[in-house]
């Protein structure tokens, strides 16, 4: 086992992609909870959820960066893949900064179950940019094939954990 899948995760199953379905969740909850304080709909249960929901985003958010920016950084400067990456990894910073900043100043609104309209704005600001960084973290998977293995024939077992071969094995093709 090589140290590097603590934050890259086996070979066809990189740590990246799962995390940021916890972040992406998280900040979806949010703004929708943040939505339904804003028109009344369970305003005081919905705000304390929208703050809360923040807050576990921003948690999420520091692993499901790091291993982005590990994976980023293996990219060949200046390439098609990293041009796209860095347009993602700029749409999400961005996202984050929106969210931090919606939790610092909405945290008064918070503490009186409310959801003012500053906080919300930079909520659903911070959601759009997620979503654009969403899209082009797909073009990274699905255009550019980053860290897809691609084996449709691989068996079922093997599929599930694709441990690497071992070398003889790679070697003779199997």
């Amino acid at each position: 086992m090589k140290l590097s899948y603590l934050w890259k995760g086996l070979p066809g199953h990189p740590l990246h992609p799962p995390l940021t379905d916890a972040t992406i969740g998280a900040y979806t909850a949010a703004t929708l909870m943040a939505f339904a304080s804003v028109i009344g709909v369970a305003h005081h249960s919905a705000a304390s959820g929208w703050w809360l929901a923040l807050v576990i985003g921003l948690i999420a958010t520091a692993f499901t960066a790091l291993t982005g920016f590990m994976d980023w950084l293996t990219i060949e400067w200046g390439s098609n893949l990293w041009w796209t990456a860095t347009f993602h990894l700029g749409a999400m910073v961005s996202a984050t900064v929106f969210f931090a900043i919606a939790a610092i100043i909405g945290h008064s609104g918070y503490t009186k179950a409310a959801v003012h309209t500053g906080p919300y704005i930079l909520t659903v600001i911070g959601f759009g940019l997620m979503t654009i960084g969403g899209w082009l973290g797909g073009a990274i998977v699905f255009v550019h094939g980053m860290r897809v293995l691609s084996l449709v024939d691989e068996p079922t077992a093997r599929a599930i954990t694709p441990e690497p071969k071992p070398e003889k094995e790679a070697a003779e093709g199997g």
